[in-house]
């Protein structure tokens, strides 16, 4: 893997002078009281900021500072015009731009596209105080403020739309953010090496617009560099004839209204393959044209697009839109364990700034007593946005790191009682987890490293997450250290001592995890591992609580509409949870998020985990609306308003015999009076959360399937 300068080996930038901040500012009177004139950088978010590392803006903020950078911060302005992007004045350097920790979309929207009433990143959880498309709208209104400083876009809603993408809310295949954005450059991924990078060259004096080898980059260019060579994406991955009577590529772009991009440097490679320097290399994507105008070539993009994300290995990138390219450099070289300590333990206050008052903050809330000990995600799950965003290879904390900040918390945080509410990140136990080999993991081109089973060249060994847990509950002041974060149980069972310490120390009763279905079509569309493997788990669990003398429960997750999924393996499902006496109260049905593999299975009907071409496998796709309410209603057969809709479906699936009221049916062949139905749907509302004593769903939050990079959810959920 390419080596990259320290994060923290830069020569600070003059205005270090000045100091830390106590907080960065978010208005002119605070900069006066810090003696500053004008801010170097202004980060523009649609978060409200709270200034802790499980905030984008924060994080990338406090960074910023300690390379000596004055930061101001910009949250959640009125988008109509640009005086709000003028509170801060003229920044030196640049305008960041981000939507903050979640996509834009799917924080103001349902999977069934409904408005959302609340917003967990704004004080009071008030809805409605960023734009639709976010990035787009505040790198607009920042062009507009100041011509000609330069804008940074990044976070999760730019690096989930950095190329042409299926957007599932205007149902079309969108451009890349950069030409609608019309920034300089975008930052995608954990984009700490990047900024840094980026700032301290523009303060150096270099234009932005000659800043273009820096990793986990993208810009618009109108040519490609004489020194590289272009090799098409058909030759990466051969999708078979695209069209009939087409090559994607046998025409050479006209030099007067196309990019510049000759003849002479398309390599094709028919019959031997010539080994390339990847550094000097670039795979020419098919266009925004040809992925809008055909499903199987958006497939195959999506498939060559992820078979590039590894930083080992991984070349650049571009994509033709009208008359420029895209151009995405390979992602960037993830932080070292020193480097990611320093991070994590820049001056935050761990509080949201002081102009919130006492307003409460949902998302803030949830992440107040925790602490992210790790990043990144191999497992791959097609659904998730983790690879796309912060990619498959672990970037793990010191333990004396993780304990520094338990005892700052305990010292500091106002309001903490002695209990650490998560000790995790994207998923709670693949810390610390690697290849076995530098070689191999450099090389790898596997778009996970558990699917279809656990490769053996992956440790899986827990043993560094068992000392941590250890030692941090034995710190002085410490009642509880709970894990919240999802469990990623098939490598839990490869350690039964992992398991019986978590289960002994760390559940507060109930623990989440997610086998997302029963029936192996949906599971291997998803990449999970099938039922077998929650089963083994199950009885690990429920061993090792009776050794621990505790009554805990499994509380398991399962999603609705999947590509992939038939009506007949929802059905399937909804008989193992009522054999298992499982009634879910509130479930999750499958929302496409840009750039992830299920959503072009969603998009296109075919499957990018397998070579695309004309005749390759097709995927079910549960698209229309009355489906997918039945694919919920399903998973919620114990609820009486669902009876209609599953009665209807099961008489035309000809499962008429599962309609009735014997133990053995699934739904009853009566229906509750709509006035009671409130109070009586078959079921007390005590009951329909303990089926039984033994696998109780209790009410919860619901969940959200984005990476967060800390750019996304500050607490992920399930892998």
């Amino acid at each position: 893997m390419s080596t990259a300068a320290s994060l923290f080996s830069y020569r600070q930038f003059w205005a270090k002078r000045f100091g830390t901040a106590p907080v960065l500012p978010m208005s002119r009177d605070e900069m006066d009281h810090l003696g500053w004139d004008s801010c170097d950088i202004i980060l523009v978010t649609g978060d409200a900021y709270i200034d802790h590392p499980s905030f984008g803006m924060a994080l990338i903020g406090r960074l910023l500072e300690s390379q000596g950078f004055r930061v101001g911060i910009i949250s959640q302005p009125d988008w109509h015009d640009k005086e709000a992007f003028m509170a801060l004045g003229k920044p030196n350097l640049f305008f960041g731009i981000t939507a903050g920790n979640m996509d834009s979309m799917v924080n103001g929207y349902t999977s069934d596209k409904k408005i959302r009433s609340n917003d967990a990143y704004t004080a009071g959880g008030e809805g409605g105080k960023r734009p639709d498309r976010s990035v787009i709208v505040y790198a607009q209104r920042a062009r507009e403020a100041f011509k000609g400083v330069p804008i940074v876009i990044g976070g999760i809603e730019a690096s989930l739309r950095r190329i042409a993408h299926y957007d599932y809310w205007s149902e079309k295949v969108r451009r890349s953010v950069l030409p609608d954005s019309k920034a300089d450059i975008l930052l995608f991924g954990n984009a700490e090496r990047a900024i840094v990078e980026l700032a301290h060259r523009l303060a150096n004096g270099e234009p932005v617009s000659e800043i273009r080898d820096i990793l986990g980059t993208g810009f618009m260019t109108q040519s490609v560099p004489g020194h590289f060579t272009i090799i098409n994406s058909t030759d990466v991955d051969k999708p078979g004839r695209v069209e009939a009577h087409i090559d994607p590529y046998q025409s050479e772009p006209d030099c007067e209204s196309k990019p510049d991009v000759t003849t002479s440097s398309i390599v094709r490679f028919e019959k031997k393959r010539t080994k390339l320097d990847r550094s000097n290399t670039v795979i020419r994507l098919p266009t925004y044209d040809q992925v809008v105008s055909d499903d199987v070539t958006y497939a195959h993009t999506s498939r060559v697009f992820h078979l590039e994300t590894n930083p080992g290995n991984a070349r650049a990138l571009i994509q033709q839109h009208g008359k420029r390219f895209v151009w995405l450099n390979p992602p960037p070289v993830p932080l070292s364990t020193e480097e990611f300590d320093r991070l994590f333990e820049l001056p935050y206050t761990r509080l949201p700034h002081p102009s919130y008052g006492q307003a409460k903050m949902p998302a803030y809330e949830m992440i107040r007593f925790s602490i992210n000990i790790m990043r990144g995600c191999f497992g791959g799950c097609t659904f998730c946005s983790i690879t796309e965003h912060e990619g498959r290879i672990i970037q793990s904390r010191s333990e004396d790191s993780v304990i520094r900040e338990i005892e700052n918390i305990r010292d500091n945080v106002p309001g903490f009682t002695g209990n650490i509410s998560d000790l995790g990140g994207p998923t709670a136990n693949m810390y610390r987890l690697a290849c076995k080999s530098k070689a191999i993991e450099s090389s790898c081109r596997r778009l996970s490293c558990v699917f279809p089973g656990i490769c053996e060249n992956l440790n899986t060994d827990h043993k560094p997450l068992i000392s941590l847990y250890r030692r941090a509950r034995s710190l002085q002041g410490i009642k509880r250290i709970f894990i919240a974060s999802g469990l990623r149980y098939d490598l839990a069972v490869e350690s039964p001592e992992y398991v019986k310490e978590l289960v002994t120390h760390h559940v507060g009763g109930y623990l989440k995890i997610a086998p997302e279905h029963t029936e192996q079509g949906p599971l291997d569309k998803m990449m999970k591992p099938g039922i077998g493997t929650y089963d083994r788990f199950k009885e690990m669990f429920e061993k090792y609580s009776e050794l621990a003398g505790k009554e805990q429960y499994l509380i398991p997750y399962f999603i609705s509409a999947h590509p992939g999924t038939t009506d007949e393996d929802m059905l399937n499902l909804a008989l193992w949870l009522k054999k298992n006496k499982f009634r879910p109260d509130q479930v999750q049905a499958f929302l496409p998020t840009p750039l992830a593999i299920a959503s072009a299975m969603y998009h296109t009907g075919r499957n990018p985990l397998k070579k695309v071409t004309r005749d390759s496998e097709k995927v079910n796709t549960v698209s229309g609306a009355k489906q997918r309410k039945l694919h919920k209603a399903f998973l919620r057969y114990h609820a009486a308003e669902n009876w209609p809709i599953l009665r209807e479906a099961l008489k035309k699936m000809g499962r008429a015999d599962l309609i009735g009221n014997g133990k053995r049916h699934l739904v009853p062949n009566w229906q509750p009076q709509e006035k009671s139905q409130g109070n009586n749907q078959g079921h007390s509302k005590k009951k329909s959360y303990f089926a039984n004593n033994k696998n109780p769903v209790m009410p919860s939050k619901g969940k959200k399937y984005q990476g967060k990079g800390k750019s996304q959810q500050p607490r992920n959920r399930k892998p």
